[in-house]
C-alpha cells in the first residue's frame, strides 16, 4: 500500500511499507534465510548489477528488513513534501557509527551539544580521533556559541543533534541550528530516540539525516536490539552509505525486524498513554517535597520548556529528577521501588528508572558528572502505560 494513500498517522504505522505475501500470509513472514536463489546467471547478474530488483544475500536486506526500514521512512515523512529512505542497523550505536563514518573524512569535525548519549560520546571523543576525525562541544542552546564555532572553524561539516538529551533531557533548537549548520555549508543530523517520529520531525526541520534507537519506543516492548539511519539524500543513501552498511556487516536481521515492525504498529497509541502518564508523573513530582528538581520539557520551570513547545507535539515519556540525600539518597530511593522497574533503557511499556550516579556513569568524575547535571541524587525515569495511579503511589512510597 502506497504511503499517499494513507492520511492518518495510525494508518501510515500499521499499514506502511507491507506488501501482500505471495502465499496470502497476513503478516510479513520471517525470512530465516542467509541466501536467496536465481532462476538463471543472467538475473543473477541483473541483481548483482542493479538492473533488477531482488534480494541476494541476507546481510544485504530481505523482505521483513525491507517492511521495517519503508515504516521508518514514512513516518518520519509523514505530511512532509519530500522523499527519504531508511537503512535498518543492528543498534542504534551501528546506525551512528554507518552515518559518522560514511559522511565525514579525515581531518573533518562534528559539532555537537556536550549532552550526549554514552555510546555516541565514547564513539566521538576516543574511536573517531583515531581515524582523524573530531569533536566540538559546546552548548547548541546558546545559537551565538554555536555560530562562532562553526565561524572560526572551517573542519567542521556535522552538526550532530540529540533532542531531548539523555539524562537532563536539555532540547536545542533544530530549526535554528540547521539553518546555521546550512550558512556554513554543514549537513545536520538528529537523534530522535527519545521523541520518536511521533512526536517530532526533524526532517521538517531541517535536519539531512536521522538515526534512531528502534531498541527503544518504535520497538516498543524490549524484545530486540536495532537502530535506523533515514535520509533524505536518496542517492547518497543508496550510494557510499548502503555500501559501508553493507561491507561492515551492521545489519539487522529477519526476526528482529518482524518484532520492529509489530511494535511500530502500535506506535501511536502507546506514545499518547506514555506522555499522558509522563506529564502527571511530573507534575507530582514537582510538587513533592523530598523532590529537589524535576527535569521535564512539559513544565514552565524547565529552560527549554519554549524550544519543546516549537518543536514537539508533546514533551514525550522521560523525565529526570533530584532526590535529597546525594548519592545514598538515590540509592535508598531505587532500593525501596516496589512497582516500578529498576533497569535502564527506554521505551518498553512497563515504568523504568534508573540511578546514574551509581550506574551508567558511576566511573565519572563527580566534577564532570556535575558539570554536565548529572547530580549524585539525580534519578532517569522513563514512564510506562500501567495505570498512573499505581506509578504515583509507588514514587510516593519510595520517596519517604
Amino acid at each position: 500500500m502506497k504511503k499517499n494513500n494513507l492520511k492518518g498517522w495510525g494508518s501510515v504505522a500499521v499499514h506502511s511499507g507491507h506488501q501482500k505475501d505471495p502465499n496470502y500470509a497476513h503478516l510479513t513472514p520471517i525470512y530465516a534465510s542467509s541466501t536467496y536463489i536465481f532462476d538463471s546467471a543472467e538475473q543473477g547478474m541483473h541483481r548483482f548489477t542493479g538492473q533488477e530488483k531482488g534480494y541476494i544475500y541476507g546481510r544485504w536486506g530481505s523482505p521483513s528488513i525491507t517492511e521495517a526500514e519503508e515504516k521508518i521512512a514514512a513516518l518520519e515523512t509523514y505530511g512532509i513534501s519530500l522523499e527519504a529512505t531508511a537503512i535498518l542497523h543492528a543498534s542504534g550505536m551501528a546506525a551512528i557509527t554507518t552515518l559518522l563514518m560514511s559522511t565525514l573524512s579525515q581531518g573533518d569535525k562534528i559539532l555537537s551539544h556536550f549532552s550526549l548519549y554514552g555510546g555516541t560520546d565514547e564513539l566521538v571523543h576516543r574511536i573517531l580521533p583515531r581515524f582523524g576525525v573530531s569533536a566540538v562541544i559546546e552548548d547548541l542552546r546558546d545559537l551565538e556559541k554555536a555560530e562562532s564555532a562553526l565561524r572560526k572553524d572551517k573542519s567542521i561539516k556535522m552538526v550532530y543533534l540529540e533532542t531531548p538529551a539523555n539524562p537532563t533531557i536539555q532540547c536545542v533548537d533544530i530549526a535554528a541550528l540547521s539553518t546555521l549548520a546550512k550558512k556554513y555549508n554543514c549537513i545536520v543530523a538528529c537523534d530522535n530516540t527519545f521523541a520518536t517520529p511521533y512526536l517530532q520531525q526533524p526532517f521538517n526541520l531541517g535536519a539531512d539525516f536521522i538515526v534512531h534507537s528502534t531498541t527503544k519506543f518504535l520497538n516498543g516492548h524490549g524484545t530486540a536490539i536495532g537502530g535506523a539511519l533515514v535520509g533524505k539524500d536518496i542517492e547518497r543513501m543508496k550510494g557510499p552509505i548502503y555500501k559501508f552498511h553493507k561491507t561492515t556487516g551492521a545489519n539487522s536481521n529477519a526476526f528482529d525486524s518482524f518484532l520492529l515492525v509489530q511494535g511500530i504498529k502500535t506506535l501511536e497509541v502507546r506514545m499518547e498513554r506514555h506522555c499522558a502518564n509522563a506529564e502527571q508523573v511530573a507534575r507530582f513530582l514537582e510538587g513533592h517535597k523530598k523532590v529537589k528538581k524535576v527535569n521535564y520539557t512539559g513544565l514552565s520551570s524547565h529552560p527549554d520548556f519554549a524550544i519543546a513547545a516549537k518543536q514537539m507535539r508533546h514533551p514525550g515519556a522521560l523525565l529526570s529528577f533530584e532526590v535529597e540525600g546525594a548519592l545514598q539518597g538515590g540509592i535508598q530511593f531505587m532500593d525501596k521501588l516496589n512497582f516500578c522497574t529498576r533497569a535502564v533503557s527506554l521505551g518498553t511499556c512497563d515504568t523504568l528508572l534508573s540511578h546514574p550516579a551509581s550506574m551508567t556513569h558511576f566511573s565519572v568524575p563527580k566534577e564532570e558528572k556535575e558539570k554536565y547535571g548529572i547530580t549524585e541524587g539525580l534519578i532517569r525515569m522513563h514512564v510506562g502505560i500501567e495505570t498512573v495511579d499505581d506509578i504515583l503511589s509507588d514514587l510516593d512510597q519510595a520517596l519517604q
